[in-house]
């Protein structure tokens, strides 16, 4: 079983696990509260998914 967005091309753009869980997690918390989604068209049905894909698409990040 494969899960998409794989962690390999999401740790090319957050390096840290524990910082891609943190940001993914408070990202799907707020898609409940606002549906405010940054892409189109998500793969995944659920808000950490959604949220993980955003970040592949570079439109959720961290700044350093």
């Amino acid at each position: 079983m494969m899960l998409e967005p794989s962690i390999d091309k999401l740790q090319e753009k957050i390096e840290s696990k524990y910082k891609l869980v943190i940001l993914s997690s408070r990202r799907a918390r707020n898609l409940t509260e606002n549906k405010d989604l940054q892409i189109d068209k998500p793969k995944s049905k659920k808000y950490v998914g959604m949220a993980l894909e955003e970040v592949t698409a570079g439109k959720l990040y961290i700044e350093e």
